[in-house]
């Protein structure tokens, strides 16, 4: 019996006990009966109650089994396709001098608000915990500056590996979702103008080149250029941040939904938004940059010509890290966040993926910027801390990894196990288990059937079916000859071993393994 329907069954009995004192009383004293009505009552709803609670003790509780909206779990292939892809990620963080940090998963509301313009409507709120009101991170960006202004810090090159949260409307088969993984990288403090903002981009190229997912091209921009364009075209101050989320929806949406959206819902005159429909449909290099230093309003904006001599500047240091071929200047980038002031970017792959029986695109699979003034929003005196970043779009590569799995174009391998320790006869565990333990105290990834009688082919197709590269084999008459056998699943070739040389034996071939793999040998 459950705690909850015994508490109720001690308390029906102690009503009923009390019912019928009431009753007594009642017909000795010739009290009235208004009393004994109410207690009857209270253990009429009593007795209900307790029939309830039978009836959910009576049978397991149904569940309604999947996983809330804009979520999934992730099969061991999936896991091993997420797991090769964030250690790639992460040597090249590492290689250009990242060190790692963490934060909590969720912040006090008020350092989250107000940061990420219209899309704060889009935060996790949470209940009152103990006095604080707190929010899900909705980025690690936010959190990184809150983190730096707490500790003082003013200068750090960090990644950042995490679950994020939005309240947004999923779509599953093109990795978006409400909880899920960003990958992001970080430089913060005073530098010259350009010099880390373009390794941020090279840090992107040189994931995306690891990872081979795909072609690409990595767009740019800059959000002074993008004011400057705003206050050329007519678009009053207070209206420029509201214009720019509209303009970063021109990657989903056609411009005539776009400037219907800027005329009806955000104020800008139709003249305004006629002159910013002819500079965002510019992009182009170094010409386009020469291009906009001689257009007769842009420069006569002070903020304009900024941006513009910034990318003229960032394109000649992408020239010397090699990856001018990647970089796109276009004027429609625009990044609706709040909290950008400089150089921003986003790369998307330039052709789509077969997802089931249909070609999709998939978007933006890296973005980021520049950030100088979101540190200081947390600082007492309000001390800068000028930071450049990018954010891997991390699940949107996933999708196309597992979309390139389910048509069958890659392959994973889910355990890392090299060795299986097999026997072609009965009463071997024993020797088994010896064997294992050497191999495991040599750091060798092994394991064995955990039968103690298991039948040989069952052995065999357990190592093919992981593909587990090498099997030892033990058999009566090559241990009374001390030696066992090795044998190559891939090949099925089998060679005796001398028993006491076991582990040597088996390091050489996983190291002959590994090296055939890196030849490309199959």
């Amino acid at each position: 019996m459950s705690h909850k329907l015994l508490t109720f069954f001690k308390t029906h009995v102690m009503a009923r006990r009390l019912c019928n004192a009431v009753q007594r009383n009642c017909l000795t004293k010739n009290v009235t009966t208004s009393s004994c009505r109410k207690v009857k009552e209270e253990v009429s709803k009593l007795l209900a109650l307790k029939a309830q609670l039978v009836t959910e003790d009576a049978g397991p509780q149904k569940f309604t089994l999947k996983t809330p909206k804009g979520t999934r779990d992730y099969n061991p292939q999936q896991m091993t396709i997420r797991n090769n892809v964030l250690d790639k990620i992460i040597t090249v963080f590492r290689r250009h001098g990242a060190e790692c940090i963490d934060t909590p998963v969720f912040e006090l509301k008020d350092v989250l608000t107000g940061k990420y313009g219209e899309d704060s409507k889009l935060i996790y709120d949470l209940k009152d915990q103990g006095g604080e009101i707190l929010s899900l991170r909705y980025d690690l960006t936010v959190p990184l500056a809150r983190y730096l202004a707490m500790n003082k810090i003013t200068t750090l090159k960090r990644y950042h590996i995490a679950k994020v949260y939005r309240r947004d409307n999923p779509a599953m088969t093109r990795g978006r979702y409400r909880e899920f993984y960003q990958c992001d990288f970080d430089i913060a403090g005073i530098y010259d103008p350009m010099v880390p903002d373009a390794e941020c981009l090279k840090v992107v190229t040189e994931i995306l080149e690891a990872l081979d997912i795909g072609q690409y091209i990595l767009k740019v921009n800059h959000r002074r250029l993008l004011d400057g364009m705003f206050e050329a075209c007519g678009v009053p101050a207070d209206k420029f941040r509201t214009t720019c989320s509209t303009v970063d929806k021109l990657d989903k949406s056609p411009w005539e939904e776009v400037r219907t959206e800027m005329i009806n819902e955000k104020g800008v005159s139709p003249d305004a938004a006629d002159r910013i429909g002819e500079y965002v449909r510019l992009n182009g290099s170094t010409e386009l940059v020469e291009k906009l230093l001689k257009d007769e309003k842009l420069s006569k904006v002070k903020a304009a010509l900024e941006g513009v001599e910034a990318i003229k500047t960032l394109l000649q240091y992408c020239e010397l890290f090699g990856i001018k071929d990647k970089i796109l200047f276009d004027l429609s980038l625009a990044r609706g966040l709040d909290y950008y002031t400089g150089v921003i970017y986003e790369a998307v792959l330039t052709q789509p993926i077969k997802i089931g029986n249909e070609e999709q695109t998939v978007g933006s699979i890296a973005g980021g910027g520049r950030y100088d003034n979101l540190v200081g929003m947390f600082d007492s005196k309000n001390k800068q801390v000028p930071c450049v970043g990018v954010s891997i779009g991390v699940e949107r590569i996933f999708s196309v990894l597992e979309a390139k799995l389910a048509a069958g174009d890659i392959t994973v391998r889910t355990s890392d196990i090299d060795v299986y320790v097999a026997s072609a006869q009965k009463n071997f565990l024993e020797e088994r288990m010896k064997i294992c333990a050497e191999l495991w105290d040599a750091g060798i990834k092994t394991e064995q059937s955990y039968k103690k009688n298991p039948k040989m082919l069952n052995q065999l197709q357990h190592c093919e079916e992981n593909k587990i590269p090498l099997a030892v084999v033990l058999g009566d008459s090559e241990l009374k000859r001390g030696v066992v056998k090795i044998r190559n699943i891939t090949t099925r070739e089998e060679d005796e071993v001398p028993r006491n040389d076991l582990v040597q034996e088996i390091k050489k071939r996983i190291d002959n393994l590994n090296l055939n793999q890196l030849n490309g040998a199959t």
